[in-house]
């Protein structure tokens, strides 16, 4: 059987969760990682997911799944249901947890990507008001750890590390630590999984894709 393909760029924290999945399952044998470059016209990726987006899971009949969540939905199918990382309506706290991380990962992304126009592009407005986002939700994260929401380590926990990880390594502006000392503990504590230790983005803003030809 033809492994499957999961496409990602080393500084997106969206395939980075995808990646941590595949390795926290066991999954390396059925599951080929494969880096591509976004921005491009020429990228391996297109012919699969013409909306140009990671992680994109290729299965080995050929279909096509992108998004993180979906992607996750597809890992987790291969697997005995007690090891699935997604949380479910049983677990309310956790799958709210989940999708705060990903509404905030959201808020980085458009933060960051207003830093990287040149500067009299800049809208002050964006920036001024996905940093107050930031701030708001990374003090709602700070006690939702504190008060154990994050002791499972499932894709709410490796969202949560692939977020400040990306803060850490590409958004350095965001102070995240200041005042948030659960938050750092956990951080600092993942470090060790393998799934995490693997799976480093490069540091700096810069784009994925080589010049136009």
């Amino acid at each position: 059987m033809a492994p499957m393909r999961l496409f990602h760029a080393a500084g997106s924290p969206y395939a980075r969760i995808a990646r941590m999945a595949v390795i926290e399952l066991g999954l390396q044998d059925r599951v080929a990682v494969q880096e591509a470059t976004l921005r491009d016209p020429f990228s391996a990726l297109l012919p699969f997911n013409p909306v140009g987006r990671v992680p994109t899971l290729v299965l080995d009949d050929g279909t096509t799944i992108t998004e993180t969540t979906p992607v996750l939905m597809m890992l987790d199918s291969l697997v005995e249901p007690a090891r699935r990382l997604l949380p479910g309506p049983d677990r309310p706290r956790a799958l709210a947890a989940y999708g705060r991380v990903l509404g905030m990962m959201d808020g980085i992304a458009v933060w960051n990507r207003e830093l990287r126009r040149p500067p009299h592009e800049r809208s002050p407005g964006v920036i001024a008001l996905e940093a107050l986002r930031a701030v708001r939700v990374a003090d709602a994260l700070e006690r939702d750890v504190a008060a154990g929401v994050f002791v499972a380590e499932d894709a709410a926990f490796l969202a949560l590390v692939s977020l400040f990880g990306y803060c850490e390594r590409r958004h350095t502006m965001f102070d995240w630590r200041q005042g948030r000392p659960a938050l750092s503990d956990l951080f600092d504590a993942a470090q060790a999984r393998p799934s995490v230790a693997q799976t480093v983005p490069p540091a700096g803003m810069g784009g994925t894709a080589p010049p136009m030809r």
